[in-house]
């Protein structure tokens, strides 16, 4: 791995790893949906003009419009929306942890559905993660009653399931397509989708969106965060192999927490810290891919 594979993936995780904290106070300026909406159009047309650059195919083949239309909904309504929601009621760090559960739920999705076989690996991730989330969600279970704080973390698990049946459906249907494309279109048909209903919804305060600070904040998170860094994560999948890239980003839910405490003073308690741990060593336990040396029996010479 050279030096400009390392420095991106740190650049990436920089990123990412900050972007929960800044989507976290965003939602304090904007009404929620208006703001994801308007994060996933800027994205699909800044990766747009990257795919034009490239001088490479935009518009999708007339067959093609209904398999890209689920993909959307799937990834934008079940995963951006839900999340984006959910985040008004839970600290950056903890959503970020919550949400990055995508990986252990993608092993037993790929068991039934793709029919990868659930090995010893991602049982014992499957086993760590639900010690994690137990962990984290523990002082709610232990006083079990319905409040907001227990319904975003809820809802942020159910969003990381929603990534991975996402990314399923992608390896089912879309192996060999072009991904920036495809991307584009996630991004605007459910983007599209979500802005009209905000604009039904949601109130539109005029002075909070010509507001140059809001501006610069959503303008990063929607170029920098979701369309120069999907960009990123591409060129450094194409340049090592798959397993050294997701692992190599497995960082961004710690740095999340980090950046959570120290910039946003959101609590640091040990329950998170202790139900991370273990997500975190799930995620890393289920990607492993382990091959057991089988011992090689030499048979003896017949007298």
């Amino acid at each position: 791995m050279n030096i400009r594979v390392i420095g991106a993936i740190v650049v990436l995780c920089l990123v990412w790893g900050s972007l929960w904290g800044l989507v976290k106070h965003s939602l304090q300026i904007f009404p929620p949906f208006l703001f994801i909406s308007l994060r996933l159009i800027l994205a699909g047309l800044t990766l747009m003009i990257v795919q034009r650059i490239l001088r490479k195919s935009i518009l999708p083949a007339k067959g093609e419009w209904k398999k890209l239309i689920i993909s959307s909904l799937m990834i934008c309504i079940g995963f951006y929306a839900t999340q984006t929601f959910a985040m008004q009621f839970v600290d950056s760090g903890l959503s970020a942890v919550l949400v990055f559960t995508m990986p252990i739920f993608i092993g037993v999705l790929a068991h039934f559905i793709l029919k990868e076989r659930l090995n010893t690996q991602k049982m014992i991730g499957l086993v760590l993660g639900t010690l994690g989330l137990i962990a984290i969600l523990w002082p709610q279970l232990h006083h079990i009653h319905l409040n907001l704080s227990l319904m975003g973390q809820i809802i942020l698990i159910l969003s990381g399931l929603f990534w991975a049946l996402t990314t399923v459906n992608i390896k089912q249907n879309f192996a060999s397509y072009d991904k920036i494309k495809l991307t584009i279109w996630q991004l605007l048909i459910g983007g599209c989708v979500l802005f009209s209903g905000a604009l039904i919804f949601e109130p539109i305060d005029v002075q909070v969106w010509i507001t140059l600070l809001n501006d610069s904040i959503l303008l990063y998170i929607a170029v920098v965060g979701t369309g120069f860094a999907f960009a990123l994560w591409n060129w450094i999948v194409s340049q090592v192999d798959t397993f050294v890239a997701s692992i190599s980003i497995m960082c961004i839910p710690l740095l999340s927490l980090f950046f959570g405490y120290v910039l946003w003073h959101e609590p640091m308690t040990l329950n998170i810290l202790v139900g991370a741990a273990f997500i975190c060593s799930g995620i890393v336990a289920s990607s492993l891919n382990i091959k057991m040396k089988k011992k090689t029996i030499i048979p003896l010479p017949c007298k």
